[in-house]
């Protein structure tokens, strides 16, 4: 995750979001980077996609001027139903914290807890 202000545009760090992306354990060798990235209209500029088939990443990104719909289907909800989730916290939905590394470590908090109860209830 990563914190900036709140009138910043969301690619300006998809970048060093994707840099900051540790290393993903299993058996072998390590992978450094996901298979693919999905983001909505947002993220459709030609600079970053260039920019994410550089690193060796599949874009799926939403194009702009195509009809209603992100065309990304169950994977938008995905990401719709974490910032639900992360508004159950009030401190998140209603920022009282002036200090950013106080937010930071409330956010980290809320996605241990959301991590937590995910796998107290799979099965």
């Amino acid at each position: 995750m990563s914190l900036t202000g709140g009138n910043r545009h969301d690619v300006t760090e998809l970048i060093p979001l994707l840099d900051a992306i540790p290393h993903i354990r299993g058996r072998g060798r390590p992978r450094h980077r996901p298979k693919r990235l999905f983001g909505d209209r947002g993220y459709d500029y030609d600079k970053y996609r260039r920019l994410i088939r550089a690193r060796g990443i599949t874009p799926k990104v939403a194009r702009k001027g195509t009809d209603h719909g992100s065309g990304l289907g169950k994977t938008r909800w995905v990401v719709e139903r974490t910032f639900a989730w992360l508004h159950q916290f009030k401190r998140l939905r209603i920022r009282y914290e002036v200090r950013a590394d106080l937010h930071l470590g409330l956010l980290q908090l809320a996605c241990s807890i959301i991590c937590l109860r995910r796998l107290r209830t799979s099965p």
